[in-house]
């Protein structure tokens, strides 16, 4: 049998704008068909009624990923008053409806009291794992387990507008932060309950929607190589990590895994640049100054 084709050596960073009712895998395995590439991996996943920002990292990309998963997100959203639902948005069954009878200011005070560090239930809905099963596959055969309040951080939210019970919304969160939970415990503070019935992801730590592209507009392009000319360069995920440049001398050095005494300040992670700006991954700086390698990636 002939070998699969398993594509071509593509790095770099996607924003995608991801279009509702796909999956986040879904819209990640239709960017690496266009652009025919090796390996892929989504920065942190959205559910399919979302749509947004889905940065999409290819070949060494992958390696900062993570550095994504960790970054404070900002969100626009719609939520829709009187109603609560079993999955906490709007695809779910409903389970109270009550009747709506609060002032936009009222709608305003409750937000500003989940601002700040707050404790936060994950949902049923959701893909955490309790002993190796994802809580969603439990909540769909009716089962429901408890969950420990994990802290998350809501720098801000806010009320935008309100028509015919439908509110828009628009907040700034750290990781973990489950918007539709968020929704729900702002529904209970106004005691008529609320349910998520739009969400759109507007920024993942420096990356902003406004600069991301369509899977459409993919398509529209000739072939592979000029789409690959959309892609960012694989710091864009690390841009909140300070830069260190190095020699010549000190870049064959790191790459051979050792540790280079050079008096930094002391400063975690770093981004770490060899000479004429080429990336070569991220390290740690200790408290004496010494740059120890972390995630090298690929360089010729």
């Amino acid at each position: 049998m002939p070998r699969a084709h398993r594509g071509e050596e593509v790095n770099g960073v996607l924003l995608l704008r991801k279009p509702g009712g796909v999956s986040s895998n879904h819209a990640l395995q239709v960017a690496r068909r266009l652009l025919n590439a090796a390996k892929a991996g989504h920065c942190g996943t959205l559910d399919p009624l979302a749509t947004g920002l889905l940065p999409i990292a290819f070949g060494e990309a992958t390696k900062f990923s993570s550095d994504l998963l960790d970054a404070d997100k900002a969100y626009e959203a719609e939520a829709r008053l009187g109603e609560m639902t079993d999955t906490g948005d709007v695809t779910g069954v409903v389970l109270e409806r009550h009747t709506v009878n609060v002032s936009l200011e009222a709608m305003r005070q409750a937000a500003g009291r989940l601002t700040g560090d707050i404790k936060q239930v994950p949902p049923m809905y959701s893909a955490l794992k309790r002993d190796g099963v994802a809580l969603y596959r439990l909540a769909r055969e009716g089962k429901t387990v408890e969950r420990e309040p994990r802290s998350v951080r809501i720098y801000s939210f806010s009320v935008l507008s309100e028509e015919n019970g439908l509110v828009k919304l628009h907040c700034e969160v750290s990781k973990g932060t489950y918007i539709r939970t968020l929704i729900e415990d702002w529904g209970r503070i106004l005691g008529c309950g609320a349910t998520m019935a739009a969400l759109c992801r507007t920024r993942v730590g420096s990356l902003r929607l406004d600069d991301a592209v369509t899977l459409a507009e993919l398509e529209k392009l000739p072939g592979p190589r000029e789409r690959a000319a959309m892609l960012r360069p694989p710091d864009a995920l690390i841009q909140a990590l300070e830069p260190v440049e190095l020699s010549a001398e000190d870049e064959l050095r790191l790459k051979n895994g050792q540790r280079l005494a050079l008096h930094l300040p002391n400063r975690g992670r770093v981004r770490v640049y060899g000479p004429g700006s080429r990336l070569l991954g991220t390290a740690l700086v200790n408290e004496r100054g010494v740059l120890a390698p972390e995630r090298l990636i690929a360089t010729n």
